[in-house]
């Protein structure tokens, strides 16, 4: 599960650990699908397609917009690696706290933004009796889309 940061025509972005589970996924196999749902509204949308690093500069401009004491976990966590309790943590943190007061927290070496390229996009919406309406757009290599029905 990631938190998607960011929308454009090169893709959907989030950032995260490389060294983590899906950092290191994403280096063996760097193609992804990701699902929105809302449940309340009976909406689903579905993107799949390549995923490629965001450039250094992306992932500092983000890395510097977050809440200071979220740079400072980035910096301390080896997320998804096992660690010995909770303690070893936040004294890791209290640390990084004390040695970058009142300066600028670097951006972690293994940490950054990716981006999923989109080939398909599909949107499903919620009908009674699991006539549910999909709808898919394929990219096309010569620019555009091609869309059509899928049955439910």
């Amino acid at each position: 599960m990631v938190l998607l940061r960011g929308v454009d025509e090169r893709g959907f972005g989030f950032f995260t650990n490389y060294d983590s589970q899906k950092g290191r996924e994403l280096a063996e196999n760097p193609r992804a699908a990701l699902v929105i749902y809302w449940p309340t509204l009976g909406r689903q949308v579905r993107v799949a397609g390549p995923v490629v690093k965001q450039s250094v500069e992306e992932s500092t401009a983000y890395f510097h917009n977050r809440p200071v004491e979220s740079q400072l976990s980035a910096l301390a966590s080896p997320q998804s690696q096992v660690i010995p309790n909770r303690a070893t943590l936040e004294e890791k943190v209290e640390a990084l706290a004390a040695t970058y007061q009142g300066a600028e927290v670097p951006l972690p070496l293994g940490w950054g933004g990716y981006r999923v390229v989109p080939t398909t996009i599909e949107f499903w919406m919620h009908r009674d009796n699991r006539l549910h309406d999909r709808i898919r757009y394929t990219r096309q290599p010569a620019g555009g889309w091609r869309i059509e029905r899928l049955a439910p």
